[in-house]
Parts: C-alpha cells; sequence; structure tokens
C-alpha cells in the first residue's frame, strides 16, 4: 500500500473517529443535563434559584444540540475541502488565472479564508442572534455584527497576508531549514502581537476607559502590590455592548500588562467579590502558569513547523489529502492549508490532556485567591459568575474531562471549602 492511501485512510478514519466521539460526547452532555434539570443541586439549595439552574440546563443543551449542527457541517466542510477535492480545485483555477508565483499562493490563502468564512457565516449568525438571544446574552444589532466583521477581516488581511508572504518566501528562500526561520517568525510575531494587542488592537472593537470607582481600585491597587504585580493601568471595557456575559482578564506583555474589566462584572459583584476574582487571575502569574502555557504553545509549534517542514517536501502528503501538487511551480502555500486542515483531526485525541493540565491550573489559582483575600467572597463571586452566564451546575463528568479548561462550580467550591 502506497503512503498516499495509507495517509487517506488515516485521515479518513481520524476524521470519523473523532466525530463519533465528539457526537457521543455531546449527546452524554444533553442527556446527563436534561435529566438534573428539574432539582438544584443539593449544595446549591440555598443560593441558585430553580428557574435560574433551569435556565442554565436549557442554555446549555441549547448549545450542545447547535453545536451538534456545527460540527457536522464543519465535518463536511473539511471533507469537501480534502478528500473531495475542492481545495485542489481552487487551486488548480487559481493557478490557472495567475500562474504560480507569490501572487497565486496569496491569492489561494486569502480565498480559502473568504470561502471558508463565508461557508460558515449561517452558524455565527444563527449563535448570535438566535442562540445567545434567546437566553437575553445577545445585546449586539446587526448593524455592530457587520462592522465588527469588516473590521476583524481587514485587520486579518493587513497582519495576516503580510505574515503569510514571509513565511512563504522562507519556504522557497531558506533552504530546508526554513521551518527553523519561519517559527522564529512565528514567535516574534506572537510577542508583538501581544505587546501591541491592548494599544492598538482592542480598541477597535471595544471601548475602554480608567477604572474610576476609587473604592475599588484603592482595593485592586493594594492586592496587585501585595502580590507584586506591576500592570499599566486598570480599565473597564463595554462588554454590554454585546454580550452580557462578565468577565475579567489580563492582557498585554511586560511593560505593556493591563487589567481589564467588563463593566458587566463591575454591575453584578461587589468590591470583594471583584477583588478575589482579581486574586485569582493573579494566582496564574503567580504560579507562572502564562509563562508555562506559552513555552508550551511555542514548544509545540516547533513541533508543528518541524513535521510541515518535512510533510511539505512529500508528494504523498498532498495526494494523501485530494490535492495535485504543482509540478512547476511551488507548493508551499498547499502545504500550509493542508497542514492546518489535516492536524485538528489528530489533535482531538488529546484535547484531554489539554483540559486537564488547565484545570489543575484553575484549581491552583483558586487556591492563591483565598490565601490572599476572601474565599467566601470567591466562591460567591463564581456562583454569580456560573448563573449571570448560565452555566450549569450539573454537566456531564466524561464531558468536563474532555472538553472543560475551568473545573464545574461544584468541584471549585468543594476545593474552597476545605482549603
Amino acid at each position: 500500500m502506497s503512503a498516499s492511501l495509507i495517509l487517506t485512510y488515516a485521515f479518513a478514519t481520524a476524521l470519523v473517529a473523532g466525530l463519533l466521539l465528539k457526537f457521543w460526547l455531546a449527546t452524554r452532555q444533553v442527556r446527563h443535563v436534561a435529566r438534573h434539570r428539574d432539582a438544584v443541586p443539593a449544595a446549591f439549595a440555598q443560593t441558585i434559584a430553580l428557574a435560574a439552574h433551569q435556565k442554565a440546563a436549557d442554555y446549555t443543551i441549547a448549545k450542545s444540540r447547535f453545536g451538534i449542527v456545527e460540527m457536522a457541517w464543519s465535518t463536511a466542510l473539511l471533507l469537501g475541502w480534502t478528500l473531495l477535492g475542492g481545495l485542489d480545485l481552487l487551486n488548480r483555477q487559481l493557478a490557472g488565472w495567475l500562474g504560480g508565483g507569490m501572487v497565486q499562493q496569496l491569492a489561494l490563502l486569502a480565498a480559502f479564508s473568504v470561502i471558508g468564512g463565508l461557508l460558515e457565516l449561517p452558524f455565527s449568525l444563527w449563535q448570535t442572534f438566535r442562540l445567545e438571544e434567546r437566553f437575553g446574552f445577545n445585546k449586539m444589532s446587526l448593524r455592530l455584527w457587520i462592522a465588527d466583521a469588516i473590521k476583524g477581516a481587514a485587520l486579518g488581511a493587513l497582519i495576516g497576508l503580510p505574515l503569510a508572504a514571509l513565511i512563504l518566501w522562507l519556504m522557497g528562500a531558506a533552504g530546508t531549514r526554513w521551518w527553523l526561520w519561519a517559527w522564529a517568525v512565528w514567535v516574534g510575531f506572537n510577542l508583538t502581537l501581544m505587546l501591541i494587542y491592548p494599544t492598538f488592537i482592542a480598541p477597535l472593537f471595544n471601548k475602554f476607559k480608567p477604572l474610576d470607582d476609587a473604592t475599588l481600585k484603592a482595593r485592586v491597587t493594594a492586592l496587585m502590590k501585595r502580590c507584586g504585580f506591576a500592570a499599566k493601568g486598570l480599565f473597564v471595557m463595554d462588554g454590554s455592548r454585546r454580550s452580557a456575559h462578565a468577565n475579567a482578564y489580563f492582557t498585554g506583555f511586560g511593560s505593556s500588562k493591563r487589567v481589564v474589566f467588563y463593566d458587566t462584572l463591575l454591575r453584578q459583584l461587589s468590591a470583594g467579590e471583584v477583588e478575589a476574582v482579581l486574586a485569582h487571575e493573579l494566582g496564574h502569574f503567580k504560579h507562572r502558569h502564562v509563562l508555562k502555557r506559552m513555552v508550551a504553545m511555542f514548544a509545540m509549534s516547533l513541533a508543528g513547523f518541524a513535521l510541515l517542514g518535512w510533510l511539505s517536501s512529500q508528494a504523498w502528503f498532498y495526494t494523501g489529502l485530494g490535492v495535485q501538487p504543482n509540478m512547476s511551480a511551488p507548493n508551499d502555500a498547499l502545504a500550509l492549508l493542508l497542514f492546518m486542515l489535516a492536524v485538528p483531526v489528530f489533535g482531538v485525541f488529546i484535547a484531554p490532556v489539554a483540559a486537564m493540565l488547565s484545570r489543575k491550573h484553575e484549581f491552583e489559582a483558586d487556591a492563591y485567591a483565598v490565601a490572599q483575600t476572601s474565599g467566601t467572597d470567591l466562591s460567591n463571586a463564581l456562583l454569580k459568575l456560573y448563573q449571570d452566564n448560565a452555566s450549569t451546575l450539573t454537566p456531564d463528568p466524561v464531558f468536563v474531562k474532555f472538553y472543560y479548561s475551568h473545573p464545574p462550580a461544584s468541584e471549585r467550591l468543594a476545593r474552597m471549602a476545605v482549603a
């Protein structure tokens, strides 16, 4: 059996197995949440109303069912792009119109992105204006949604096309070790993006204003000083302009770090609860979770670029995924696209490892927050956030182990109670 045929069978098998696995997990989640919909768990009976519990269950079930449909569509698109010849057809058409140089390769990347975005557009619209709207979370108008989409596409082209051109140039000009240079460019790009995102990119989509609550500002500043954390500023973001979901986060890198609170968060939590949530985020920095994740991401990307460097020179890599490589022109853009399409198919089976490590980090950050602030405030804040975001209190345990980056509320609060 040829290498090309082996890859075809391996890809198809992994695709079907992954689809069945995700379908099984999603249906487990739906059944489990529905089975526990009519009674609030005993641990929350005094703090969570039945109506809020049922809303969270209904929201979770609706999202899961929507996810099943979206998953089936995404799988069909992936098959269409690869084994059914969609990417091959697009490449041949563009090669016929533009020849086989850099312009054609960039056009292939751009056309793939545009067509893929348009094919997924109905799901994005449905999720925002039907699913999120139904449960009272969407605050966006269609006009704002379109404006965001246009700005996102323009920003993607402005940043993505030059980066793609540089990597494609390296693939053709830097010899067999091109992947090492490309990886260095990728690392530099991500670090630069972290540096400039808070100041230049985020304000394109949201408004940020300095935190003006003097009492809260004093508490937060004291907490950060106590924890040895320095930030460029404390800001409030107009999250309510788009969604009723609440959040807080750190953004930036080095001297550009800043603390951002959603305005929805500040409306829902007391000053002590906000301080506890921030202490949790500081716990991630204290335990170097952010640095560890960056190192892991860059290490995995190095392995990925090295693998791509080898695969891009193998004819069977292209034919095994439904594409005939160009005989008299570079195949670098094709290699990039095929690699990005194929890797997630095989990567789905290691997702539980990443989720498990993330949950471990969340427990560590919770423990740090309890040590620095009030455990009662953190517990109350988490309960409010789970309730306001309609997060179910009764997820399926297997689904949690596979997908959840944050532990369920019951596990987090139980850990805090014995801390």
